[in-house]
């Protein structure tokens, strides 16, 4: 079979895709030395050893991991086997990619099918005694377990007492920057330099006024990790629904585990019921009756676990996200997936890159990986001259709205 090369074997986008928008090169996790290569030969072997000590899954289960670690580092891409629940829609995403080396392919393609396949090597989808079982369950439940929740927690509960401006930013930053915001430092800092704030793009005003505006509609948040990176997003889906700003909100969470951490509905019902036991049990009292009458609904759908760019939502779903007067993206996985894996250059507008979403959307990013677009010529600069790896080390972030009225 002919090797096509990465451009031709990618699935053509829909006419969602904005006409304009600018090409940049898709990101390929093949190069040695670069950070997509840094995953499949550093991050995913330690994972995967990580997951093996967890539980104790059973002499085979360990066989199909190590099968796994295998393949996904020297080897090449081959199917699910036909009586996986999803092999149809994989042949069908992969038809063009089988066969051909790992780091050959789209990396978010790759990262989306490494996942999918330990799930398989751990049994997850058989008929067995693992099915069902979340290889990332322990670390998920050892985040919320740990006792400095419990400040953090007070910390958010705290926000609610804040002046209103005060407020808002803080229950962006949290949102933002997870269980590493330091709220202390981050409210009361003055503006500086980016290196010095970690905030490349601030449009957290506009996301306000925009939410202001549209008041009393739905909005949607699309989570990204479960713990205690899920807890502040949950403090501000309770805002939103308390101050009216929001009549009724949209959660959308994985059917399945995804990228390790990644949040699914049993984790969605073990943070509200964190929070029900801490000092803000008032949230969690609140967030627990608005999913019971329907005010808050969480929701799912599998194209969340697909290896695909937004600009190729399927019609129903994005249908539903038309519907929202604004949808909420939380973390580096949707934000690479509502612009595209491509190495844009850093300055390319934010609103070409993301305006075929449905709805008027904002991105609350850390950057954790090489796909950027919105900066500055300044800040681009002012990060390059640093020499550190500032697209991949976690410690900047971006709050992007386009397609506001």
């Amino acid at each position: 079979m002919k090797k096509q090369q990465p451009d031709e074997k990618r699935q053509q986008p829909d006419e969602r895709r904005t006409p304009a928008m600018p090409d940049a090169p898709v990101i390929l996790s093949g190069d040695p030395g670069s950070f997509p290569w840094s995953v499949f030969h550093e991050r995913h072997p330690k994972l995967l050893r990580q997951v093996l000590d967890a539980l104790p899954y059973g002499p085979a289960e360990r066989r199909h991991v190590e099968q796994l670690l295998a393949e996904s580092t020297t080897g090449v891409l081959t199917p699910l086997p036909p009586d996986a629940p999803d092999h149809e829609q994989w042949l069908r995403w992969g038809e063009r990619l089988w066969g051909l080396p790992w780091g050959e392919v789209p990396f978010l393609w790759a990262e989306s099918y490494f996942y999918r396949r330990l799930l398989h090597a751990t049994g997850y989808f058989t008929s067995g005694a693992w099915h069902g079982v979340d290889p990332f369950g322990p670390f998920k439940s050892a985040e919320l377990a740990n006792p400095t929740v419990d400040d953090e927690l007070a910390t958010l509960s705290a926000l609610l007492d804040l002046p209103e401006a005060k407020r808002r930013a803080a229950l962006l930053t949290s949102a933002l920057w997870g269980n590493r915001a330091d709220l202390g430092f981050r409210i009361t800092n003055d503006p500086g330099s980016v290196t010095a704030t970690g905030l490349l793009v601030d449009d957290g005003p506009l996301l306000w006024r925009e939410l202001e505006r549209t008041a009393g509609g739905r909005v949607d948040l699309v989570a990204d990790n479960a713990g205690r990176e899920l807890l502040p997003d949950l403090v501000l889906t309770d805002h939103l629904l308390t101050s009216g700003l929001a009549a009724e909100m949209a959660l959308w969470v994985k059917p399945q585990p995804y990228y390790v951490s990644d949040a699914m509905m049993a984790d969605v019902l073990a943070a509200v019921g964190r929070l029900r036991r801490s000092k803000a049990g008032a949230i969690g009292d609140r967030l627990w009756r608005a999913i019971g009458d329907g005010t808050l609904t969480v929701r799912t759908h599998a194209f969340f676990c697909a290896p695909l760019p937004y600009h190729e939502l399927p019609a129903e779903l994005a249908a539903e996200f038309a519907g929202a007067t604004l949808t909420i993206l939380k973390g580096d996985l949707n934000y690479r997936r509502l612009v595209g894996d491509r190495l844009w250059p850093p300055t390319t507008p934010f609103a070409e890159a993301a305006g075929h979403f449905p709805s008027p959307v904002a991105a609350l990013r850390t950057l954790k990986s090489d796909v950027v677009t919105g900066l500055p010529e300044a800040a681009v600069r002012e990060l390059d001259g640093t020499g550190e790896a500032w697209r991949t080390s976690g410690r900047y972030g971006v709050v992007q709205v386009c397609n506001a009225g």
